[in-house]
């Protein structure tokens, strides 16, 4: 079942002689459960479909549907509520709130919508990310995979549509990035939860269902790695 598509996407930056064209008529569609690494070199456009993917910047032209829902024909104030439920997002230097500790930080997004955190599912997201001890530690008491297990449980909390991880580990040592990377890829079998991952790393690349490389602005690869 597909739950993500973009259709003709493209994003300009700046008019006339500098613009620059970051992505360039992408079109692609994504089934529910599956795992994809997005790769390419840097300036090739990948964060940028990344951002447009998670609702986060607005394309110039294009569409991009995420479980049937046109997310940029929805006002701001839609398309706010909409990524906070539908869309998880994971980034490399983490976002937390440096005020709220781990519980506060992982539940912000149901919070914010004044929903009930559901115990259960609160503690057994909690016991899969090893945070039990650390409920009521500041963001800066933690080490960096332990803030990166912050924002993975956050980004799952509100069972969102799909989780977009922009260089889930690329401020990781190989220990933490290889458990995270194990983390994400259980979430995904487990619970079929949508994954995609933006990465410079071919080993993490290669642990995916399916490899998407950009080149200047475009897809120049699909590749199912497994069916």
């Amino acid at each position: 079942m597909e739950i993500l598509r973009t259709e003709h996407l493209s994003k300009m930056y700046g008019k006339g002689e500098t613009a620059v064209k970051a992505l360039d008529d992408v079109s692609l569609a994504v089934n529910k459960g599956e795992f994809i690494a997005i790769i390419g070199p840097s300036g090739s456009g990948k964060s940028t479909l990344l951002h447009m993917l998670g609702g986060v910047d607005l394309p110039t032209a294009g569409r991009v549907l995420v479980d049937n829902t046109d997310i940029y024909k929805l006002d701001e104030t839609q398309l706010a509520i909409f990524r906070r439920r539908q869309i998880g997002l994971i980034y490399q230097f983490y976002n937390l709130i440096p005020v709220l500790t781990v519980e506060e930080n992982i539940t912000l997004p149901l919070l914010l919508d004044q929903h009930q955190v559901n115990k259960k599912q609160f503690a057994e997201i909690i016991n899969i990310l090893n945070l039990q001890d650390r409920l009521n530690y500041l963001p800066n008491q933690l080490s960096g995979g332990q803030q990166q297990r912050v924002s993975i449980g956050r980004a799952l909390i509100s069972h969102p549509a799909i989780m977009l991880a922009d260089e889930p580990t690329g401020n990781l040592d190989s220990k933490n990035s290889s458990e995270i990377i194990d983390l994400l890829k259980m979430f995904n079998k487990t619970y079929h939860q949508t994954l995609i991952i933006i990465t410079h790393d071919e080993r993490i690349a290669l642990q995916a269902d399916r490899v998407i490389a950009i080149e200047d602005g475009r897809i120049a690869k699909d590749e199912v790695i497994r069916p």
